[in-house]
């Protein structure tokens, strides 16, 4: 059996079955929702360009495959995770946002990647805003951090446009990064309701 049709296949199975859950989120053009088995081809695709240099890129597919799996883990192990992106009408992979965290690291950290074709559209900003205003309100994650490599010039003007404030320059995996701080999402909204 084809790769596109065993995954046609799986994708009937919703991941948010299993003991843990991956919400889906709403906005006037996305939906964020859990990898499909589906989305392989296009991760693939990203992670062979040097689109892919700000998060471990470029990477074979194995690689690519791999960074799939490191979605469900993280919700699985912390309770939060990154979304993918998706257009709303067509399903289309956009990219990623969310939470991600791993040993060593100060804070969770939202974070947020584009395929080349939805750059400039403000898809970023309408992700990240949906996943860091939930991650505060129902996870319990507010006054989150980003690393930003100081050269991904897109990076560090979204989250200047998000509020997020500089606060220094560290190293992470190897590499300079910048750490920006989000505002406290449920402190300037007030409590959940």
């Amino acid at each position: 059996m084809c790769r596109r049709a065993y995954a046609r296949q799986l994708d009937h199975l919703r991941v948010t079955d299993f003991r843990w859950h991956i919400p889906t989120l709403h906005t006037e053009r996305l939906v964020l929702r859990a990898p499909k088995l589906t989305d392989s081809s296009a991760l693939e695709a990203f992670y062979a360009s040097d689109h892919s240099r700000f998060v471990g890129g470029p990477a074979d597919a194995r690689a690519s495959n791999r960074t799939m799996m490191a979605v469900f883990g993280n919700w699985a192990l912390h309770g939060f995770g990154l979304w993918y992106i998706a257009d709303r009408v067509t399903d289309a992979l956009l990219g990623w946002t969310g939470l991600f965290f791993s040993p060593g690291w100060e804070a969770p950290e939202l974070g947020w990647t584009l395929m080349p074709e939805a750059q400039g559209k403000s898809i970023a900003f309408e992700a990240a805003t949906t996943a860091r205003d939930y991650a505060a309100r129902h996870l319990g994650q507010d006054g989150v951090i980003s690393y930003i490599a100081p050269e991904n010039a897109r990076s560090l003007t979204l989250a200047k446009r998000l509020g997020a404030a500089f606060e220094r320059t560290t190293e992470l995996l190897g590499k300079p990064v910048q750490v920006f701080r989000h505002p406290m999402i449920t402190a300037a909204q007030g409590a959940p309701s």
